[in-house]
């Protein structure tokens, strides 16, 4: 069913001004009539009322129906029979990889960082509306690709990603504090960082939970994944003779992660393995999408342009009519 709605109704209040302008015609047509003085009007008694006669009023009806018509183009008359599905403004997502020489450890396949870059591009290939950036952090950190719609070249970024590009160490509070300064300024409905480290916050002049602090006054919500299997994993070492692989036992500040997580209305998860890990990438994924909902809402169509093309008509059938039919009438 057609649903028909207008921009401007009030404007639609003109049409009874149409009113006095057929009763004036009405009345005037009645008592204007043409006079001829005559001895008798028997001869006229029996004269029949020519079609001509009905038909002159045609051009005030012509008249009336145009500008009744022009009244409802200035009304802007809009269609809203086309319905579709929308989603509200994207989400802005940072994700924020910690990339410390811990992060080779092989309790992940191939490793922590490799395993960690390759579920997060699976995870953007599937988030085709929404920005993503990727921040990177170790003794420090820094913006590797800022937010951004084009995936081909974050994807591209994150395989540029490796360990030993910055100072070591885990500074979680400063990576928190870089990805913040990515989203604080975005007009998303939602905006989110994504946080993975495999150790203990040991470098950086921010704390965590004084950036948690801050992600929540942006309305910031910050997902931390702590990466690392239970008890021990062999972790690369440099030796004289090169990196060896030492088991060495995992230590996750999983408190700090907790809290950071609660103080802006996220989550803390754990990943032991590969599988693992794409499983919280899911649950992230499932999570902001019941965040933005998807709507069905009506999308107005103008259709100003028929009635305009109706009133033309009625203008140019007026026009015909005094021109070929009533042309000793006035104009």
């Amino acid at each position: 069913m057609r649903d028909m709605v207008f921009q401007y109704p009030k404007l639609l209040y003109l049409l009874l001004l149409l009113i006095p302008a057929i009763l004036w015609y009405i009345l005037r047509d009645r008592y204007s009539k043409a006079s001829l003085q005559f001895s008798s009007l028997e001869a006229f008694n029996n004269s029949r009322i020519s079609v001509r006669q009905y038909l002159r009023h045609l051009m005030f009806v012509f008249r009336v129906f145009a500008f009744g018509i022009l009244i409802i183009v200035l009304a802007r008359p809009q269609s809203t029979e086309h319905w579709q599905n929308v989603t509200t403004e994207g989400i802005d997502i940072i994700i924020a990889l910690d990339i410390s020489s811990s992060m080779l450890a092989r309790d992940f396949q191939p490793d922590r960082l490799e395993a960690s870059k390759n579920v997060a591009i699976e995870f953007i290939s599937g988030r085709p509306d929404d920005r993503i950036g990727l921040v990177v952090f170790a003794g420090e950190s820094f913006t590797q690709c800022p937010l951004t719609s084009d995936h081909s070249v974050l994807i591209n970024f994150f395989h540029d990603v490796e360990s030993g590009m910055i100072e070591d160490g885990t500074a979680i509070g400063n990576g928190l504090a870089t990805s913040i300064s990515r989203l604080k300024d975005s007009k998303a409905i939602s905006k989110v960082i994504i946080l993975l480290t495999d150790g203990v916050n040991n470098r950086g002049e921010i704390a965590p939970k004084t950036a948690a602090e801050i992600a929540k006054t942006f309305g910031i919500r910050v997902y931390t994944v702590g990466v690392g299997t239970m008890g021990m994993a062999p972790y690369p070492v440099n030796t004289p003779f090169g990196i060896k692989y030492q088991n060495m036992k995992v230590e996750i500040d999983e408190k700090v992660l907790k809290e950071v997580a609660l103080a802006t209305d996220g989550r803390y998860f754990r990943a032991t393995d590969n599988r693992k890990l794409k499983e919280i990438y899911e649950q992230i994924d499932q999570l902001e999408k019941s965040k933005i909902e998807v709507k069905e809402v009506s999308r107005r169509k103008e259709e100003f342009a028929g009635f305009a093309l109706i009133a033309f008509f009625f203008l140019v059938a007026e026009g015909l009519f005094r021109i070929l039919l009533f042309r000793a009438l006035p104009i």
